[in-house]
């Protein structure tokens, strides 16, 4: 599309979401070298002489997008049409959402408007409040902070479970996964923070056949103790990636079904057994993929939110794989158009 296309068009608002592949830490880090960065920098080349700049731009990519070359491109641009922007690294934690998410955005608001919040060259890692000059990151929004004493009490019971298992995780040896002492008490901080909600508020009411997700014996013997397993009353998971339900490496969590069985217990002397013996222990677990409905949950896709039925369940996961939590692109547009 040309310049004078663009200047036929009557918009205030871009949304931009480049090409991630040519930024992210797993990927060649090619940059503006990369053929995919092309039509991003298109836009940044003819933002200039737009006839009518676009009041708002919203930009999204993975973490590393910020220390990039088209990121400075992108900076010099806005400067120089003159627009206001704040840029974050943000997740769904931050909303109480058990899911790690982590994201780089950028608002940006055409001069004279300005934000409703302080900007600051630093990259934030919350949500600002209003007027607000705290730089401090925070673990919840205040939308969180606001949990009821009562209903903390309530979910202290349901959650003890989980921390029980993380600590036990803790005296194991640091086989399992090959994680440090850190590691696990990170993940059992997470689970002790009640800001957070619980994964069953996200699951599935009723699965009717959950066969589809459960994880192969091949994949079970290969993969369990690099796996990230939580139980229904955590309040974590890691990031979902295109590659879930395909790949079992570092794609996303699976959950254990299983309420009464330990997972410290399961994998005790584990290197010991044969493949039959551990293949009896593992099936302990009941472990199974997430379903896209419950990934979709996560992001804060509405309850009527359907996939069309020519879709597989591999696409399915690789679509969800590449989207954004609704609720905190929501909270970015809500904090760029007050």
């Amino acid at each position: 599309m040309m310049v004078d296309q663009f200047n036929r068009l009557d918009f205030d608002m871009i949304l931009m979401s480049p090409p991630c592949q040519p930024f992210t830490r797993i990927g060649s880090q090619k940059d503006v070298l990369d053929p995919r960065t092309k039509s991003f920098l298109y836009i940044l080349d003819i933002l200039p002489r737009l006839s009518k700049t676009p009041k708002f731009i919203l930009l999204e990519n993975v973490k590393g997008f910020e220390t990039s070359v088209a990121s400075n491109k992108l900076i010099q641009t806005l400067e120089s049409c003159r627009y206001t922007y704040q840029a974050f690294l943000l997740s769904p934690t931050l909303l109480g959402i058990p899911n790690s998410r982590l994201r780089y955005f950028l608002l940006a608001k055409h001069q004279p408007d300005t934000f409703c919040f302080q900007t600051f060259h630093q990259i934030l890692e919350h949500f600002p409040d209003r007027d607000s000059t705290d730089l401090r990151p925070t673990e919840a929004s205040s939308f969180n902070q606001t949990l009821s004493t009562d209903g903390n009490k309530n979910k202290q019971n349901n959650s003890e479970s989980c921390a029980d298992s993380c600590k036990s995780q803790a005296n194991m040896t640091l086989l399992y996964k090959l994680e440090t002492s850190k590691h696990l008490k990170q993940k059992q901080n997470q689970n002790n923070n009640l800001s957070m909600q619980m994964i069953q508020e996200f699951l599935e009411e009723g699965l009717q056949d959950p066969s589809p997700y459960f994880i192969p014996p091949k994949s079970l013997l290969r993969y369990a103790l690099i796996l990230d397993i939580v139980g229904q009353t955590c309040r974590r998971s890691v990031c979902f990636t295109k590659g879930y339900g395909h790949y079992v490496e570092g794609t996303g969590s699976v959950l254990k079904t299983a309420s009464d069985v330990e997972l410290a217990l399961v994998f005790q002397s584990f290197q010991t057994l044969s493949e039959d013996e551990k293949l009896i222990q593992l099936s302990k677990l009941k472990l199974r993929y997430f379903t896209p409905r419950e990934i979709a949950n996560l992001h804060g896709f509405p309850p009527e939110f359907r996939f069309p039925e020519k879709i597989s369940l591999k696409q399915s996961y690789r679509l969800l794989g590449n989207s954004l939590n609704i609720h905190v692109v929501a909270k970015l547009i809500k904090l760029m158009v007050e």
